[in-house]
């Protein structure tokens, strides 16, 4: 029977490894693509919910409505967000990624994932199905856990 101290040390220790690993890739092409963070997060956020308001956005930026909107304003002009019409009410907007904006969502997460692959790649049969199985279990419990997000 495993420690629950040395489980919670374990599972500290994977997370400051895939955090700062993740993070790391994610500056990188952030960095490479001449976005700011605030405006890589947005892009994320609004490929997460495919349509999103500017005050669910801010909120979970957790930056004013007017702030929000400078930023979707630039990746509108950059053709990476769209603006069109609530409508469930026309005086908000709902904001979504171009198919430009897309495709670059989609090299962020391909970039920021690959040395999942790798690492996949170094463990063998075995170590990949327990791992598997933990992942699962993990997964699960904290899909239990979760509060669902209004965005």
């Amino acid at each position: 029977m495993t420690d629950p101290l040395q489980f919670s040390q374990s599972l500290r220790g994977w997370m400051d490894t895939f955090f700062h690993r993740s993070m790391h890739d994610s500056a990188r092409f952030v960095k490479a693509s001449g976005f700011s963070m605030p405006q890589f997060f947005l892009l994320m956020q609004v490929h997460r919910h495919e349509h999103c308001g500017i005050s669910d956005l801010s909120e979970h930026l957790e930056i004013t409505n007017a702030a929000t909107s400078q930023l979707v304003e630039k990746l509108v002009q950059a053709r990476l967000l769209e603006r069109a019409e609530d409508p469930h009410d026309r005086r908000a907007k709902q904001v979504s990624l171009t198919l430009v904006g897309e495709e670059i969502v989609k090299k962020a997460i391909a970039e920021r994932s690959r040395w999942v692959d790798d690492l996949a790649a170094v463990l063998n049969a075995e170590e990949q199905q327990k791992v598997t199985e933990a992942l699962e279990i993990l997964t699960e419990a904290s899909q239990r856990l979760e509060v669902p997000e209004r965005v």
